[in-house]
């Protein structure tokens, strides 16, 4: 994992500059509307689209939409989560060393999103406040230029899906102590005025469950990460 200050770690033998510069001439080749990889478990209700944004409600989902393009080989990039988890990163496939990690942008935070757009396949950003129109619209434009994913962790004035948990439970140790061994999230997806579509999904992983196979025996919040 990098920082944006520190991305020439990855390659000490070439220029940071010459890096990016063959990453954006990459990107400007790529097409607006092409499909970005998916994990397996989200490939058919959840299909990412370069140049699109998508919203999400938990820590949890927004690095599953990061890590299907990640596994693929490309980079991606988290501004605002102060909260990032390497070690969650790692188990669903995303490969810290083609991750760029600005957990802190400030009041600057759309300029690093911008840049991050610029040179990375899929950005996942935390905005600190509300997002007007205009302010979105300007990273829209930056995304169908660069063909680049957008995943916002919050609301977002105009994305291509929300997904969100409405159901979640642990599995684990009945009694005592122990670790928690399986998460199970039913996830709905919602484009515009279409109908809600829903599945099961289990962490680690992020697979698909029958529907009739999943069961919430243990509720807990379905926001959480």
């Amino acid at each position: 994992m990098s920082s944006a200050r520190s991305v020439a770690a990855l390659d000490p033998g070439r220029s940071v500059v010459e890096q990016l510069r063959e990453r954006v001439a990459a990107m400007e080749h790529r097409s607006a509307g092409e499909p970005v990889p998916t994990l397996p478990g989200l490939s058919d209700i959840v299909p990412l689209h370069a140049g699109s944004t998508y919203a999400v409600d938990s820590a949890s989902l927004a690095l599953a939409l990061a890590a299907g393009a990640s596994r693929a080989g490309e980079w991606v990039g988290f501004a605002g989560c102060t909260d990032f988890g390497a070690e969650a990163a790692a188990e669903l496939g995303i490969e810290l060393s083609r991750t760029v990690l600005v957990p802190d942008p400030g009041e600057h935070w759309l300029e690093v999103t911008a840049a991050l757009v610029d040179v990375l396949r899929v950005v996942v950003l935390r905005p600190p406040a509300s997002v007007s129109e205009r302010t979105a619209g300007i990273l829209d434009s930056r995304l169908r230029t660069r063909s680049a994913v957008l995943v916002v962790h919050g609301d977002w004035p105009r994305v291509a899906a929300r997904v969100s948990v409405e159901e979640s439970s642990w599995s684990g140790p009945g009694t005592g102590g122990g670790d928690l061994q399986e998460r199970r999230a039913r996830v709905v997806v919602r484009r515009g005025a279409r109908p809600p579509q829903r599945a099961d999904l289990t962490w680690p992983g992020v697979h698909r469950l029958a529907r009739e196979v999943h069961e919430i025996q243990q509720p807990v919040d379905g926001r959480a990460g």
